[in-house]
């Protein structure tokens, strides 16, 4: 039981990563294709306040709750199903904690950034 809550956070944990990093994309693809559902105030702030909170956990050098959690529960032997291992090879790498923040820090720049020049609006 807990190998697949384990693997549900993991999943979850992938969405989150997934929603940080494509969001950016989408709002700029969007932007240039005219969509207007990617300047919804509501959807930049979730995305904003999500790399925010991540850039924030990494500059005080508090670890993802959702990685604590995960670990937490495979314990000691770590065992992963087969799409967990996947999951984890692409979330993952053995970088240098610095490297992680000063990429968090400069992605959660250019988030903030696209606001201007992509602005958010609110419905009226």
């Amino acid at each position: 039981m807990n190998a697949l809550l384990a693997d549900l956070i993991l999943v979850v944990h992938f969405l989150f990563v997934a929603f940080v990093v494509g969001g950016l994309a989408i709002v700029w693809i969007g932007a240039a294709a005219g969509w207007g559902w990617v300047r919804n105030f509501w959807f930049r702030i979730a995305h904003l306040s999500a790399i925010v909170f991540v850039a924030g956990e990494a500059l005080v050098g508090v670890w993802c709750p959702l990685t604590v959690w995960e670990d937490a529960l495979r314990g000691a032997r770590g065992e992963k199903s087969f799409v967990a291992r996947w999951i984890h090879r692409i979330l993952f790498y053995d970088f240098p904690e610095w490297v992680f923040t000063v990429a968090y820090v400069a992605f959660a720049l250019v988030v903030a950034a696209t606001w201007w020049c992509v602005r958010p609006e609110r419905r009226k």
